[in-house]
């Protein structure tokens, strides 16, 4: 009806205005392209133009939305949209399966602030899916029936962690951790969890070889014989603030245990859920005892609270780390990524290689907060507060409340090949083509596209301090010298380290450690370092793979740089990487900031 009575408006203004015409200059996306009837359709939203009246509307497809920016007939469902970017949901109870269209229009007109976005509304799963039990021994055999009345060989079963990267909207978002085809209407089948961790996981049962329900996913928890265990022995925890109420939590890092505290100050207590919390009395290190109990023994740790009588966070510690798919390349990995993140002491994360929701994962673990998409993340300590949607496909940001100033986050993740190194070590190809092969990666239009959505958040850096971090698949002008020439070459201008330079952002490791010849900080690869072909380069197969710094932390606004460094755990193997202590291909970046 709403609509209906703006088409009268609408028509009404036509003989009196003429509104000027505006690009469609916004963006709108959606979480997933397939949404199960029934479920939120979530989508994200960005504009020039912001309007309260703004809103996004779904019409079928093909059906009556404004395909030519003019009104055609009413939306099935709407919502306003009235920030310069966020997110919103759209209901699709009662609607029928099929192709939809979802409109962002301006100010309660038809005016498109974007390109409409394409979605397909399935059928809810008319299958069955159940377990022999829900709670399951780390080692023992998952054991699953099933009915379907759409029968296909490559029918099968996949077990993902909960919450994790499986299909919940009917796509792909990660890999599964273990599977197993299912053909047939119906039968059972079994699913391996040896070297699965102790915790909470799903099985989702999907249709040939893809990822639509067959049946709606089933949960299940996976439990261990073995004595519990703390990822790390000693920790530190966010900082506290003399006379202010306190909480943080150790419940994630032991599944299913109950947590007692052993010993510390009068102020602080441990629930048995794992939360410590109070009021701090006076400044300095709080050191509280912790103790985990499950029904296979105890663990002990102890924390490390730092209560200040000034500013809440004084310096802080950056990561900038690719994940290698969500460190599922190596075994125990989810654990190894706490421990590291733990035994580091880290405050702030940029991520790449998400493997959908790898993030979300650390973040139930840590008891911190986290912003992602499918691929780039931001992982933090202390409260995100605020987000932006994905920018050109491969970044996104969260600001971060650090007490006296917040902090804006970026994390990039730019395209991979064709890459530079390789060209030049092996292709021995010209500066200029080396230039022209950077464009065609598609790495310096979306470096141009990131700093130019950074415009307002650099614009503002003086008094809100930002950090763009991230795993570019490029070097940096500042390692290309003619001081430090690299296969034979001198000066190279990597648009993708230039373009941050212009707009006033410094690199953090080149700042700590100012001489490339001395410092090359190289972080592709500590895994890999004999060349394993692709690339159009197979004849190279052997030779020594090309080390060069591709991950960076860049900064712009009242930060010091305390140190900086490429950091990664015990010695990796390229022969046998799943046994590594380190989780990823790539080293990380760690730069301590002070704030000023």
């Amino acid at each position: 009806m709403r609509r209906l009575l703006a088409l009268v408006l609408a028509v009404a203004a036509v003989s009196l205005t003429v509104q000027p015409a505006h690009a469609a200059d916004g963006t709108l996306t959606v979480a997933s392209a397939s949404v199960v009837v029934g479920s939120d359709l979530r989508f994200s939203y960005a504009t020039s133009r912001p309007d309260s009246a703004n809103w996004v509307g779904l019409y079928a497809d093909p059906g009556n939305g404004p395909v030519g920016e003019t009104y055609v007939g009413p939306s099935i469902k709407w919502v306003y949209a009235p920030s310069a970017g966020g997110t919103g949901t759209l209901p699709t109870s009662g609607l029928a399966a099929g192709n939809y269209q979802l409109f962002f229009l301006y100010d309660d007109g038809y005016t498109w602030l974007a390109d409409p976005v394409s979605v397909r509304l399935t059928a809810p799963a008319s299958g069955a899916l159940t377990l022999a039990s829900t709670t399951v021994t780390s080692g023992d055999p998952i054991r699953l029936g099933y009915t379907t009345s759409r029968p296909n060989s490559k029918n099968w079963v996949g077990l993902y962690r909960n919450p994790g990267n499986g299909p919940v909207n009917q796509t792909q978002v990660g890999a599964s951790l273990t599977w197993a085809y299912t053909p047939g209407s119906s039968g059972s089948a079994t699913l391996a969890t040896a070297g699965l961790s102790a915790g909470d996981y799903i099985v989702y049962y999907l249709y040939n070889d893809g990822y639509t329900w067959l049946a709606p996913p089933v949960t299940l928890r996976i439990t261990s014989d073995a004595a519990p265990r703390f990822p790390a022995s000693a920790f530190t925890l966010r900082n506290a603030k003399v006379g202010s109420a306190y909480s943080a939590t150790v419940g994630g890092l032991v599944q299913g245990a109950s947590f007692t505290k052993t010993s510390g100050p009068a102020w602080a207590s441990v629930s048995s859920s794992g939360v410590v919390s109070g009021t701090p009395t006076s400044a300095g290190d709080a050191v509280v005892g912790i103790r985990a109990t499950t029904s296979t023994g105890t663990a002990d740790a102890t924390v490390t609270i730092r209560v200040q009588s000034g500013v809440l966070v004084p310096q802080f510690r950056a990561l900038s780390w690719n994940l290698w798919h969500g460190g599922t390349q190596v075994a125990g990995g989810l654990e190894k990524q706490l421990r590291f993140l733990l035994e580091r002491d880290i405050d702030v994360v940029g991520i790449q290689e998400n493997q959908g929701s790898a993030a979300q994962t650390l973040a139930a673990a840590l008891g911190w907060s986290y912003f992602q998409n499918s691929d780039t993340a931001v992982l933090s300590r202390y409260p995100i507060t605020g987000t932006t949607p994905t920018v050109a496909g491969s970044a996104v940001a969260a600001k971060i409340d650090l007490g006296a100033r917040s902090l804006r986050l970026w994390s990039a993740h730019l395209g991979y090949t064709p890459y530079g190194p390789y060209d030049a070590c092996f292709g021995r190809m010209s500066v200029q083509q080396l230039m022209n092969r950077e464009a065609s990666s598609g790495r310096t239009g979306q470096i141009t596209s990131i700093i130019s959505a950074m415009s307002g958040d650099l614009a503002a850096s003086a008094t809100t301090p930002v950090l763009l971090t991230g795993d570019f698949n490029a070097p940096s002008h500042l390692d290309w010298t003619s001081a430090a020439s690299r296969c034979g070459y001198g000066p190279v201008a990597w648009p993708t380290s230039t373009a941050p330079a212009n707009a006033g952002l410094v690199d953090s490791y080149r700042q700590a450690n100012p001489n490339p010849a001395t410092h090359p900080g190289a972080t592709w690869s500590p895994v890999f370092k004999t060349f394993t072909g692709g690339y159009g380069y197979d004849s190279h197969t052997g030779e020594p793979e090309p080390q060069d710094r591709i991950d960076f932390i860049h900064y712009r606004g009242p930060l010091t740089v305390v140190s900086s460094e490429a950091v990664w755990e015990g010695t990796p193997s390229q022969g046998n990487p799943s046994a590594n202590a380190w989780t990823s291909d790539h080293a990380a970046v760690l730069t301590v900031f002070r704030l000023n």
